[in-house]
């Protein structure tokens, strides 16, 4: 039997996440699962209704802690061995979740990460490919020390590297994913990339990451602050 992968979505006052959930539905890939994990949200909470009694989704409901906190409770349901994390303001192409498999398996990947195309508010596609390019995998790991590579949304990892390294910090409302990419490159995990935009990524006014800018910046330095030893030392282990 192929594996079966998990999809969390945590949702929260966004307008966009039927586009999510659509495209997580639309897989090629047949054997998935759909994890909608409602955030305590204000509003739009209605979106979500046309997916109560489907057969592939299950969706919760509890008292807002933020995203971290909204994925660790979509991961612990998850019955998949292998998890995606799509944002409710992106969007998967159907062949995401086939097309990283099809990478990750037959290299024992325990995690991977892909390029992306960036959209506007109504989906059009402003850049494509608009992910960072490495020429080593050292280079990418030195890229920690200025800043966050990787695009969450575009990263599948096997369940059981998670119930090794654990869960995202939820005493990080907006670097909890840095700080997780963080744990697995400095336990010695490859971190593989697959070099195809399998995400749209949108950029829009109400988005988190432009609201929230100022304390964003804060807390990466922060994160940063304190990885950089672990990974410095990391990067001379490899003679790098």
């Amino acid at each position: 039997m192929i594996p079966k992968v998990s999809i969390v979505i945590p949702f929260y006052a966004d307008p966009y996440v039927q586009h999510a959930v659509d495209s997580a539905l639309q897989q090629t890939y047949p054997n998935i699962e759909v994890i909608i994990v409602n955030d305590g949200s204000p509003q739009y909470g209605e979106l979500l209704t046309p997916y109560l009694h489907h057969p592939q989704v299950r969706v919760y409901h509890k008292e807002n802690g933020g995203t971290a906190s909204a994925l660790n409770a979509g991961i612990r349901r998850a019955t998949g061995d292998y998890i995606a994390w799509l944002s409710s303001d992106d969007y998967f192409y159907p062949w995401k979740i086939a097309r990283q498999l099809a990478y990750m398996i037959p290299r024992h990947a325990r995690i991977s990460y892909s390029d992306y195309d960036l959209i506007d508010e109504h989906g059009n596609v402003t850049q494509a490919c608009a992910g960072l390019k490495f020429a080593s995998y050292p280079e990418f790991c030195r890229t920690f020390l200025k800043g966050n590579p990787v695009n969450g949304c575009t990263v599948v990892m096997h369940k059981s590297l998670l119930e090794k390294i654990g869960l995202f910090d939820e005493g990080l409302p907006y670097t909890h994913d840095y700080d997780l990419w963080f744990r697995i490159i400095v336990s010695g995990i490859d971190f593989h990339y697959v070099p195809e935009s399998l995400i749209r990524y949108r950029v829009h006014s109400a988005m988190g990451t432009k609201k929230h800018l100022p304390v964003i910046l804060q807390e990466t330095e922060v994160t940063k602050s304190r990885w950089r030893e672990p990974m410095l030392e990391f990067l001379r282990r490899i003679g790098h």
